[in-house]
């Protein structure tokens, strides 16, 4: 007889998938493979998460409700120094039919939630103790992971930040030039980082000797990262947002991320009508969603009353890597984990690439470092889940700053609407409205956005620029499939 599937496993890099599957193998459930996958994601994916990053991981498991575990990076502060700060260094990134400006260095620096993230998740649902399930990401970290053509590009478009200091140059710009595909990343101090992790949890990294490090290093650079940020650090449970579609229930990330109240918003203006919207539909709404981005919107999110309030009102209508888990109890886990573009700041002797998110425009729309200390940051990133008859169906989410919201709402269209396997879903070309312009992939047909009188921004091929949706289904037959994101060397693996 044919053994049961164990589950599916979609992440950003064909290692971080595997490693998920091995977890699965080795008894682990969902939450387990998705922590895998995650943890390998620091040498397979290594500017688009790390240690010193944040995420949100959305857990759902037969019988209990649903939660969203809330490691995102918060704003530093308490305690710095007046005047201290240092300016924030703009690096234009070109994404070859559109270029973007990050801002990075010590100051772009908020309080990582990683550690504390994955020692939690491990902590209420995992089942492979955590100083197990760091040794194989531990270990790719020590030997090396070859830079495949997806990563190389990231890092390609990316080497302003990564030779803007000597201690990330050395790791991915060794004597002078990039890394290029075939060629092999070490980082010794991030398998020693992952190991104490996993022997003695977050504390080193908030309140022992690499927390120390860390803030010493900032501190002497401008950074505004202080001893009481990192101590006072916690996950915050949260609520996930509750949507309908196509009779169907959809569970996304709450306030103070702006994602999945956005995403929430735009099914429910296409839940009006029935059938598979068509492309001017889908603009359309992106267009009405991108309008109540307003300054108003972006002060609100942090209100505790505010979903309902904006929900109710309107009824009837980056760098990031992902991993989307479904295994066969009926567990699923959604986890979008980012550091940004990068800060380009790593720490001597803690294996720890900190976060720029001070200095992400997408995150800070109204102004650089004005959120006050302890408040999270408001990120794009939305971990969802689509359930059918009380099951989950359709996991996933997205890497791509303020694209992640229109390549989930994208691929939940071809999944539920259009019926496409996974990944056929996930490989589909894709559209994204924003100030006023909508940038389409080829194969989308966009002479009647033309005449309607919209600008087009097209691109020659398919772009990270659109995002990196990872994506896990389980069909009515219980059969597992996945996609991974071709745009950033995404895989599947169905264990």
């Amino acid at each position: 007889m044919t053994a049961e599937p164990l589950g599916v496993v979609a992440a950003g890099h064909p290692r971080s998938a595997e490693a998920g599957a091995q977890a699965l193998r080795a008894g682990g459930n969902a939450v387990d493979a998705a922590l895998a996958s995650m943890l390998a994601s620091f040498s397979c994916e290594p500017l688009l998460t790390s240690l010193g990053a944040g995420g949100y991981m959305l857990v759902v498991q037969p019988g209990r409700s649903p939660v969203l575990l809330d490691f995102f990076v918060e704003a530093p502060g308490r305690g710095a120094p007046a005047g201290r700060r240092a300016e924030l260094v703009p690096v234009s990134v070109s994404f070859g039919d559109a270029i973007q400006v990050f801002n990075i260095g010590p100051a772009s620096v908020g309080t990582y939630g990683m550690a504390a993230g994955v020692c939690e998740a491990s902590t209420r649902f995992g089942r492979i103790p955590l100083s197990e399930l760091v040794a194989p990401a531990a270990k790719l970290a020590r030997d090396g992971v070859e830079m495949n053509p997806p990563q190389a590009y990231v890092i390609e478009i990316l080497g302003g930040i990564v030779t803007s200091t000597p201690e990330s140059a050395a790791l991915f710009a060794p004597g002078g030039a990039v890394v290029r595909a075939g060629d092999v990343v070490r980082q010794p101090e991030l398998a020693d980082a992952l190991e104490r992790l996993g022997a003695e949890g977050p504390a080193p990294f908030y309140t022992g000797d690499i927390a120390d490090a860390i803030v010493q290093w900032l501190s002497a650079r401008g950074g505004i990262v202080t001893a009481s940020d990192l101590a006072a650090y916690a996950v915050v449970d949260r609520d996930p947002i509750k949507a309908t579609y196509r009779g169907r229930e959809v569970l996304t990330n709450p306030p103070p991320s702006a994602g999945g109240i956005l995403i929430a918003y735009a099914l429910a203006l296409l839940d009006t009508e029935p059938g598979a919207p068509d492309l001017a539909r889908v603009v359309a709404t992106m267009e009405r969603t991108q309008a109540e981005r307003t300054p108003e919107f972006l002060e609100g999110l942090d209100d505790p009353s505010f979903v309902e309030r904006f929900l109710a009102r309107r009824s009837g209508l980056g760098s990031t890597t992902h991993v989307a888990v479904l295994d066969h109890e009926g567990w699923a886990c959604s986890v979008t984990s980012s550091g940004g573009s990068c800060s380009g700041v790593v720490v001597p002797g803690t294996g720890v690439h900190l976060n720029n998110m001070l200095g992400e425009q997408d995150l800070n729309p109204l102004g650089f470092h004005r959120h006050p200390p302890s408040r999270r940051m408001p990120s794009m990133m939305s971990p969802t889940a689509v359930l059918h008859e009380g099951a989950p169906e359709l996991v996933l989410g997205s890497a791509g700053s303020n694209r992640i919201r229109s390549a989930i709402l994208q691929t939940i269209i071809r999944v539920i609407d259009d019926g496409l396997a996974a990944g056929d879903a996930v490989r589909a070309p894709r559209v994204h409205f924003e100030d006023g312009i909508v940038y389409a992939e080829p194969g989308i047909d966009t002479g009647r956005l033309e005449r309607a009188g919209h600008a087009i921004g097209r691109f020659r091929e398919l772009n990270l620029f659109f995002g990196g949706v990872q994506a896990a289904v389980r069909d009515r037959r219980g059969r597992f499939s996945g996609g991974g994101d071709p745009r950033r060397g995404g895989a599947a693996v169905v264990v």
